[in-house]
């Protein structure tokens, strides 16, 4: 199967099937009219121009008033990706990689930014023979574009820095050699096309909406397992309540919910209690308010990666060469500040659950376990959940409040983008592993429920679940049970 890079609109959907398949990449026709025409304009121009155009025939940030001679242009080029490639830190994973190859690649073919061809091409052929540069996480401001990190993805198309290939890191040149490719011999601005751009910041916020997605509905799936393992009332989740205070993911959840309750013995049973504590009758809420955060930062980042984000901008049927700000990350800085918030609080409420379940309340044994004291039980698992709620709380500090001037002041105000989005993908890999727990609490909680049975769809769920992870009876070493259940709720949505 074959995607061809155009200007139609590239959905986060899309994107998800691209990266997870065998997908390869080509250029449309009008992909490669729009690169072509744009190149050809600025070399015309180049001839012609009189003033100076910034990155093009000058230096870059404060060194701007710095005019470079012509036969230095492809120098001054190579010379930014070198001297720019100072990702530090660990290493990006391998599927966020693909994703900023994807959305450079994307971002270049509208035409706007003044590249080569045979550039951009050459960033396909990385992407279809799953040639990875190596990028680390630390060294973006998130507002002239994600200068470092893309400096690392860029190098080796000049046969410098490292790939991942075949599972091997190794030289770039090595691999180039092995394919018959020659180096990029960079021309006039295309340094500054490939290094100015949010693809780093956005790469992982794609990455982050796609799982917080799938984390959203499982949500609603073991919250609602573990409501009718801890005898709740379904009264709050009816539809009237939740339809008067019009939220829409407040409505949905309430649906979710019903819906995999529908046919279980226990929720359907007289209750001895009035009322549930909040983080089991307020999912609707809370939940709800997460699947809005959601939705609004997902089209947020389907108008950026829709976009070309390199400066400056090259506009040829205006015959406009702007030098301007659509590489400052601040329109999705603050989005992803918002969703680590709201994806917490999913890992947050779901703690609260856990420790509801092993609290010895409602005719549930303490810390889950037939004989406690004897045995700790559940005890530790939550004191997991706590440990992690707390570190996604302490990511939740907004990296966009801060700004820390760079280039002698001339880039004197930065979204620090790039620390809001590898944050965020921290914290969805903490609530993936608090969700993980709560299951593995309330399918221990069911088992005290029987011989009554929860909705027949939830105990198909509960019955693969038992293939990977037992019972406790008596003590066990919990670690692997606790990955086993990661590892489960990711292959089984």
């Amino acid at each position: 199967m074959t995607h061809h890079i155009s200007s139609q609109w590239l959905t986060i959907e899309r994107v998800n099937e691209i990266i997870n398949s065998d997908c390869q990449l080509a250029l449309s026709e009008e992909a490669v009219e729009r690169i072509t025409r744009c190149r050809e304009y600025l070399d015309k121009k180049m001839e012609t121009a009189t003033e100076p155009i910034y990155g093009i025939t000058t230096g870059f940030g404060s060194l701007c008033n710095i005019s470079i001679d012509r036969e230095q242009l492809s120098t001054l080029q190579k010379n930014l990706v070198m001297s720019h490639a100072c990702s530090v830190g660990e290493r990006v994973p391998a599927v966020i990689v693909k994703l900023m190859l994807l959305l450079k690649i994307q971002s270049l073919s509208y035409g706007n930014s003044g590249v080569q061809l045979v550039t951009v091409q050459r960033l396909i052929d990385f992407y279809n023979n799953g040639i990875l540069p190596k990028v680390c996480e630390q060294g973006s401001l998130g507002a002239s574009g994600d200068l470092a990190p893309l400096a690392n993805l860029s190098l080796p198309l000049l046969g410098l820095g490292e790939v991942e290939y075949k599972g091997q890191l190794r030289p770039s040149a090595e691999v180039l050699k092995e394919f018959g490719w020659e180096p990029i011999e960079l021309q006039s601005k295309e340094g500054l096309a490939l290094l100015n751009g949010t693809q780093f910041m956005s790469a992982h916020g794609t990455w982050a909406i796609i799982q917080a997605e799938r984390l959203s509905k499982l949500a609603d799936k073991i919250g609602a397992l573990s409501l009718d393992a801890f005898d709740g009332r379904i009264e709050p989740f009816c539809a009237p309540v939740n339809e008067v205070r019009h939220h829409r993911g407040q409505i949905e959840t309430a649906k979710a919910v019903t819906r995999w309750l529908e046919g279980s013995e226990i929720i359907k049973r007289p209750k001895q209690h009035v009322q549930d504590p909040y983080s089991f009758r307020c999912m609707p809420q809370v939940h709800g308010a997460a699947k809005d955060t959601l939705a609004y930062v997902k089209k947020v980042m389907e108008e950026e990666i829709n976009a070309p984000t390199d400066n400056p901008t090259v506009f040829p049927e205006l015959d406009m060469i702007v030098s301007a700000g659509n590489f400052h990350g601040e329109p999705i800085a603050l989005p992803m500040d918002f969703l680590a918030v709201a994806v917490s609080e999913l890992s947050n409420i779901s703690e609260r659950r856990v420790f509801r379940l092993i609290s010895g309340a409602r005719n549930l044994p303490s810390f889950l376990v037939a004989k406690p004291g004897l045995n700790s039980g559940f005890m530790i698992p939550q004191y997991a959940a706590a440990s992690i709620v707390n570190q996604s709380k302490g990511y939740c500090w907004p990296n966009s409040c801060d700004s820390i001037p760079s280039s002698q002041g001339q880039e004197d105000h930065v979204s620090m983008g790039s620390n809001s989005a590898t944050k965020l993908c921290r914290v969805v890999r903490n609530t993936e592993r608090v969700l993980a727990i709560e299951l593995f609490n309330a399918a221990q909680a069911l088992e005290f429920r029987r011989p009554a049975k929860t909705s027949p769809v939830l105990e198909e769920w509960v019955k693969e679940y038992r293939k990977v992870v037992p019972f406790i009876e008596n003590d066990q070493v919990m670690y692997p049970h606790i990955e086993a259940s990661v590892e489960f709720i990711r292959n089984n949505p």
